[in-house]
């Protein structure tokens, strides 16, 4: 599989550590060295998960290498749905001039953008489909409780879009060598770590140890995995594109694989935590330093305690 074109879209509104520190006591600077954030990007007024998803996919529709009539499956993901019934994928069909093709919504948390890829795996395999879309958009900010001292002032808003091919359109093309994702939903505290209730307190996070924990040793097993899988070393890697959750996390994933952090792709600073879009809007902007040969490995962590890891080549 390739990938043919990629993109991404955040909202105008920043929100800086000024500003929580109004609303729950702690200081700019504290939050900046717990979490790596100094400011996050909040959808404005008529903004939602939905409407920031096609602003992705209209720009990476202009990137790609075919007529968009002949996408052939479009596979969205959130936590964060604008509407669970008129799904994300329905919304982004219903603005490209595309047939009846199928079209796939699913949520497994902040690991979401992995799984997604493996479906379009899985059509690409069967015979299915030769072309497919994936977008990721989360709405974080409309269910964030800014009170919340543990996770409330940790969330961001944003949407990336990836079209995928079964062949080789362009030698620019990422080539998705690899893909390893997994559930651990029967380690520690898994279903309290991260939880978003729609009718209850909003996201909360009231086992942040724990998550970093786990996201800590999922991530370095799963990159070292895929690696070795695929007769690749640590040395071989140019790239580690980890979920946008926490700088500190990234840090320690990065001290574990023993990479220096000048390999480590990270937007958590100005954007915040946006959730299973993170590492989509992250290899959107850093496409253009990735060389051609070079490795880079996604690895990813959702609450339920779900992960996974893409080897992609240039």
């Amino acid at each position: 599989m390739f990938i043919n074109a990629i993109a991404h879209y955040y909202p105008e509104q920043v929100i800086t550590n000024a500003y929580f520190q109004n609303i729950n006591g702690l200081t700019e600077e504290w939050m900046e060295s717990r979490t790596g954030i100094k400011e996050r990007r909040k959808a404005g007024p008529g903004e939602n998960t939905q409407t920031m998803a096609n602003d992705a996919v209209r720009l990476a529709m202009q990137k790609i290498s075919f007529p968009i009539e002949e996408l052939g499956l479009i596979v969205a993901a959130t936590y964060s749905p604008h509407d669970t019934v008129a799904t994300l994928g329905h919304a982004v069909q219903h603005e490209l001039p595309v047939g009846e093709v199928p079209v796939v919504t699913i949520s497994s948390a902040c690991s979401s953008l992995l799984n997604a890829i493996e479906i379009v795996q899985g059509y690409f395999a069967m015979g299915k489909a030769k072309t497919a879309l994936v977008v990721v958009s989360d709405h974080n900010t409309r269910f964030a409780n800014e009170e919340d001292t543990k996770a409330g002032h940790l969330w961001g808003d944003g949407a990336a879009a990836m079209v995928i091919t079964r062949e080789k359109l362009r030698d620019e093309d990422f080539e998705i060598l690899d893909i390893l994702t997994g559930g651990a939903g029967r380690v520690g505290k898994n279903l309290e770590g991260v939880k978003l209730i729609p009718d209850g307190p909003g996201i909360v996070m009231p086992n942040g140890r724990d998550v970093f924990i786990h996201a800590t040793q999922y991530m370095s097993r799963i990159s070292q995995d895929i690696l070795l899988r695929n007769g690749k070393h640590l040395d071989d890697l140019n790239w580690l594109i980890p979920h946008q959750a926490n700088f500190r996390i990234s840090k320690k994933v990065a001290a574990d694989l023993k990479l220096p952090l000048e390999k480590v792709v990270s937007n958590i600073q100005y954007l915040g935590n946006t959730g299973c879009a993170g590492c989509g809007i992250a290899l959107s902007e850093h496409q253009d330093n990735i060389k051609p040969g070079e490795l880079a490995v996604l690895c990813v962590f959702g609450g339920g305690y779900s992960y996974g890891a893409a080897l992609l080549q240039r």
